[in-house]
């Protein structure tokens, strides 16, 4: 008995259109070209997922450090210090009371200064 593959075929075409829905015209339109195209995608996005979290770790050690200064002390000081207190936060954290709670920030600053 002869077996035709043109269901599975397109099953598998209709994915990857599915997945290349939103590109230009001859990623979308060519299942060669949406191939290549879904392959260097999930690359980037490997790739970026990386990056996202170097980016959030410079922005937040950029607040830090800024609240730092008001504080009259450095980042490198607070971290130093936070680490001899022994007051484990991290950098995220740190960040966020930086910006919505300046007073919690001063007095993690101020009793991580006591030591």
């Amino acid at each position: 008995m002869r077996i035709k593959r043109g269901v599975t075929s397109h099953k598998r075409h209709n994915k990857i259109r599915k997945a290349t829905k939103g590109m230009t015209h001859s990623n979308r339109a060519s299942i060669k070209r949406g191939r290549q195209a879904i392959t260097k995608g999930l690359q980037f996005a490997t790739r970026d997922r990386k990056n996202r979290k170097r980016t959030f770790r410079q922005l937040w050690n950029t607040r830090i450090n800024a609240a730092a200064r008001l504080n009259n002390t450095t980042y490198s000081r607070l971290i130093a210090n936070l680490k001899l207190s022994n007051i484990i936060l991290d950098r995220k954290i740190l960040a966020e009371l930086a910006i919505s709670e300046p007073k919690a920030f001063t007095a993690i600053v101020e009793t991580s200064k006591q030591k």
